[in-house]
């Protein structure tokens, strides 16, 4: 384009800044904006050359484009920027034969908008959030590489496809897409600044995912409404597995039994927090180790059963001790394992409170996560509350038992204190009433004198009662007419008889310190302080237990006094046999338990029988049930044989005290009395 005479008006007429350049680059014309631009004048510039004028300009701003521009005769155009004056420049060159003609056009403004539109999309390119932007036809303008990858599909298959296409390439329902082509429409009429919808979809893997659409107004040139597409599956599922524990503890606040509870709370976690290996052991305060007491079919068949844990073994007791949750990422990074060989990699243990402990693993190193540690936190909170609420409603019962308990026995004494007391009471009233008549002493009419009378129960002592007559008449002495052994009987009777009551009127559940006792010893104790000849005991295995001293040998005692009152005294001198023989229950002649050894565990054989011990007689009577004893309110107790106290009603009674299990059988040539559910009994 030449500069001509003509055309200069028109030329400084432009708001552009324009210059011409001859052939060797010389300046020919400049316009009054180019000599701004410039800071130059065309009276110092036209005739100059160009590179000579301005060298560091044309060699950094001005690219090759001018000599192509002149050699090849095309028009060449590209962007400066003038650091001076802050603007951006389109500059255009239009080759000719006598040179070239140079438009230079403030461009700033576009130039920031593209920055703005080039940063946004790089922010949009680098979320994670699918994005995809529609114009009023609802078809699509624009994908980010996250939309890209949630359908599965290339940009260039989207851009200019109606917006229909998503779902149908996501395999959202029809009700669904229903629902989000109504969003669009509220957010693009103006009836609604956002609008979200949530939906179920299938991503490109083929796999069934929850997201949210979100859909926002926007000012582009070409776009109206901006849809994000946010996966929410983890989010989604985490709401639904709280919703979901919540359901659980109400069935864990309806069961009142503890394994059931952790039985529940196990299943829920390998069902609901995919924690297939998980078990729940709980501390047996008596023993004092954790105890197994449930455990997902995962952990049975990895190893077998699940092990018993004495203090301090294993993390397990380091994690129960402190009271917090504890992650483990790599369990071979980490000391003080209870099983160097385990093949878990990673586990995480949570205290139930002071109930005991759950324990997950996985094979895998870094399997849990935050969100795990946080349900699973969940879990055990609400596991707590449930054996807390089982706890309280067990003592209750309890407490209703001992009540229930303690008003039969009150009305047994009772009983026991109307029948056996009056029995021996009118025992001697029936010896004095046989010997006045046999003796016509102490009869006495009206207005006659009562007599005397003189009671001598012990040797050399006397005690005498004297009843003078009105009259002042002779004073007869009468003497106690029975022998001083049946009086000794009837008084060491009753004397038994009301330690027996008083023994039994004791709280079932009121037993002292439950300490180490030798079983031989009590046995030797408590015959020797019987009625039963000591030697008539025998002992087939010595053994040890813990219980309350004091109670159990009364225990011992009392049943020895059972067996002794129903022995044919006679055959038992002659036979000179053993009377009573101790079995053990439950354990083997040459078991030991140290505690080293490996404890019995969940899932593992063990004996089917409750360890306990048997008191074998070979009386020829059969003990009066204990049950028949006391609380028989029916039986007559003028049927009954005479009774020196409570017996077996007694030993029972101790026995539930100590939470053990008392049963009566027959054996050959005499009796089998069982005190079973003795868990701390160990053979020597």
């Amino acid at each position: 384009m030449d500069v001509t005479l003509r055309s200069v008006p028109v030329v400084d007429r432009i708001t552009d800044a324009f210059f011409a350049l001859d052939t060797d680059f010389r300046f020919t014309y400049l316009n009054d904006r180019a000599e701004t631009l410039l800071e130059r004048s065309r009276t110092d510039l036209i005739g100059r050359v160009m590179w000579d004028e301005f060298p560091q300009t044309v060699e950094t701003q001005f690219p090759d484009g001018f000599h192509r521009a002149m050699e090849k005769q095309v028009s060449v155009s590209f962007d400066i920027y003038h650091a001076r004056l802050e603007t951006w420049f389109e500059t255009t060159a239009y080759p000719s034969e006598g040179g070239l003609s140079v438009y230079m056009r403030d461009v700033t403004e576009r130039k920031e908008q593209e920055r703005v539109i080039a940063q946004h999309a790089a922010v949009v390119e680098a979320i994670s959030d699918a994005i995809i932007t529609l114009n009023r036809n609802r078809e699509i303008v624009s994908v980010n590489e996250a939309m890209e990858s949630f359908l599965g599909v290339d940009r260039t298959e989207l851009i200019g496809e109606h917006v229909e296409i998503v779902p149908e390439l996501a395999e959202i329902g029809d009700e669904h897409a229903v629902e989000m082509g109504r969003a669009i429409t509220d957010v693009d009429i103006g009836t609604a600044d956002t609008r979200h919808v949530e939906v179920p979809f299938t991503d490109a893997q083929g796999t069934d995912r929850m997201g949210e659409f979100r859909f926002v107004p926007i000012e582009d040139n070409n776009a109206t409404v901006a849809g994000v597409m946010r996966d929410i599956t983890d989010q989604y599922e985490y709401e639904r597995i709280a919703a979901s524990l919540h359901e659980i503890t109400r069935w864990l606040l309806e069961s009142d039994d503890p394994e059931e509870i952790c039985s529940i709370a196990v299943h829920a976690g390998s069902d609901l927090l995919n924690l297939p290996i998980s078990g729940i052991w709980l501390l047996d305060e008596e023993q004092g180790y954790l105890d197994p007491v449930a455990g997902t079919a995962g952990a049975y068949e990895e190893f077998g059963g699940l092990p018993r844990f004495n203090p301090p073994q294993g993390l397990i007791w380091d994690v129960f001790e402190a009271g917090e949750v504890e992650r483990f990422d790599d369990l071979s990074e980490v000391d003080g394992l209870y099983n160097d060989e385990t093949p878990l990699q990673s586990e995480v243990i949570a205290p139930i409170g002071t109930h005991g402990v759950l324990m997950t693993g996985s094979l895998q190193p870094d399997r849990f996560d935050e969100t795990d540690v946080e349900l699973l936190s969940t879990l055990v909170e609400n596991t707590r509350a449930a054996l807390d609420r089982a706890d309280r409603e067990q003592l209750l019962r309890e407490r209703t038992s001992d009540l229930e308990r303690q008003t039969e026995r009150l009305e047994g004494i009772a009983d026991v204190l109307s029948t056996d007391l009056k029995r021996q009471l009118d025992a001697v009233a029936d010896a004095l009433e046989d010997e006045r008549a046999q003796t016509g002493v102490g009869s006495s009419t009206e207005g006659e004198a009562t007599t005397s009378i003189n009671i001598d129960t012990k040797p050399d002592t006397d005690t005498d009662t004297n009843t003078n007559t009105n009259s002042g008449n002779n004073d007869d002495v009468w003497e106690f007419p029975l022998a001083e052994d049946s009086v000794t009987t009837m008084l060491d009777r009753t004397e038994r008889l009301v330690d027996d009551v008083r023994e039994f009127a004791r709280n079932a559940t009121a037993v002292g310190p439950r300490n180490r006792i030798l079983l031989e010893q009590a046995v030797n104790t408590a015959a020797a302080t019987s009625r039963l000849d000591a030697d008539a005991v025998k002992l087939e295995q010595p053994a040890v237990l813990r219980a309350d001293a004091e109670r159990f040998t009364r225990l011992l005692e009392t049943a020895f006094d059972d067996i002794a009152d129903r022995i044919d005294e006679q055959e038992t001198a002659a036979s000179n046999e053993t009377v009573v023989q101790i079995d053990l229950l439950g354990v083997s002649p040459d078991e030991q338990s140290t505690h080293d050894q490996q404890q019995a565990v969940i899932g593992t054989e063990s004996t089917d029988r409750s360890r306990g011990f048997a008191l074998v007689d070979t009386a020829a009577l059969a003990p009066t049930d204990p049950a028949d004893r006391i609380f028989d309110t029916e039986s007559d107790p003028t049927e009954s044989e005479t009774v020196d106290g409570l017996g077996l009603a007694l030993v029972r009674a101790i026995a539930n005290a100590h939470d053990w299990t008392l049963s009566i059988d027959s054996a050959e040539n005499g009796t089998r009395i069982e005190i079973q559910d003795v868990t701390t009994l160990e053979p020597l």
